[in-house]
């Protein structure tokens, strides 16, 4: 791990994907809804009533959920494969 990249500290670290998978989810939330009717999907699917604005909160955590999975795993795979069984 290079010197720049220790000084980083790790709230900066989670911020920087926490911070992007966030506003990535919130235009997947307003895409995806606008086409599809969270109340509908629920009927569909047969999990019962659903309120719509539950259905909107329960959609947008799933994509947040995606998303910072998905930034994570980025951060993690951009490290040299040299550094990754080497201890400091």
């Amino acid at each position: 791990m290079s010197a720049a990249e220790q000084d980083i500290p790790n709230v900066q670290k989670i911020a920087a994907v926490l911070w992007p998978s966030f506003l990535t989810a919130g235009v997947a939330t307003i895409l995806f809804f606008t086409a599809f009717d969270p109340q509908l999907i629920m009927a569909v699917s047969g999990y019962g009533e659903i309120s719509r604005m539950a259905g909107y909160s329960i959609g947008f955590f799933i994509f947040w959920l995606l998303t910072s999975s998905s930034c994570a795993l980025t951060c993690y795979f951009r490290k040299p494969c040299d550094d990754i069984g080497k201890k400091s």
